[in-house]
């Protein structure tokens, strides 16, 4: 793990005691930045929601993928004359399994689909960013945004936030998490974890690492420690 430090303060979720291409900077702003990542299965969009309920606003790189090739939008169509019209559903959406195929086994596919995709999702970060800086200006409140990027590593993006939160869980439960939450085969959950980066290199990169390896309590007990620890450097829903 990387030095660095993360303070939260504020006020937490119901129950709970008191206790960031993305321009990691906040666009030029005060706004906090914190990255969080983690690998497939590992329980990343668990940890995401439990920072929302602590006042952070999450920003879903993989949500804001899926919009921009939502029907009607320009990728989508450059998608389609690229790699053909078999690509879109007959209801005219992005084929993502069709897709995912072709990507998977062909770098140089990728690499197009990325050179569609990819600068309009790092346009639509930066105005959401753009937002939170600007209600911050107007109340004058501090405000962290958490960007949750399942390929904040493997981008090289994650050396630029102040903040890199990790989630890790044993290669053992991520599987069984996919088979019983996606109803994937086994064996396709496996080759899809082997596909990724190694939870080793992610910890290399992180600040702060969360082990997802047991209960929701448990997880949630780890979060809620982890604000609290780091308490007062960013400091949320505090006027400056």
């Amino acid at each position: 793990m990387r030095p660095g430090t993360f303070v939260w303060s504020g006020h937490g979720p119901a129950g709970a005691s008191d206790r960031h291409t993305v321009p990691p900077d906040g666009g030029g702003s005060d706004v906090k930045m914190v990255g969080l990542t983690g690998g497939i299965g590992s329980g990343k969009s668990t940890v995401a929601r439990r920072l929302a309920s602590w006042g952070a606003t999450v920003i879903d790189a993989d949500q804001i993928a899926r919009d921009v090739v939502a029907p009607g939008q320009p990728s989508l169509q450059e998608i389609a004359d690229r790699f053909g019209a078999g690509m879109i559903t007959d209801e005219g959406q992005l084929d993502r399994v069709a897709m995912a195929g072709l990507v998977f086994n062909d770098d140089e596919a990728r690499r197009v689909l990325e050179a569609i995709t990819h600068p309009r999702i790092g346009d639509e970060m930066a105005r959401r960013i753009a937002e939170v800086a600007a209600a911050e200006e107007a109340d004058g409140r501090e405000r962290v945004v958490v960007v949750d990027h399942p390929l904040l590593v493997e981008s090289g993006q994650a050396a630029d936030f102040p903040v890199v939160v990790v989630v890790v869980a044993p290669e053992e439960i991520r599987v069984s998490r996919l088979v019983q939450s996606r109803g994937m085969d086994p064996e396709d959950a496996k080759a899809r974890l082997r596909a990724q980066t190694d939870d080793e290199t992610r910890i290399a990169a992180a600040t702060h690492v969360i082990d997802n390896s047991g209960t929701i309590d448990e997880l949630h007990a780890q979060v809620d420690a982890l604000i609290d620890d780091l308490r007062d450097d960013l400091r949320v829903g505090h006027a400056k």
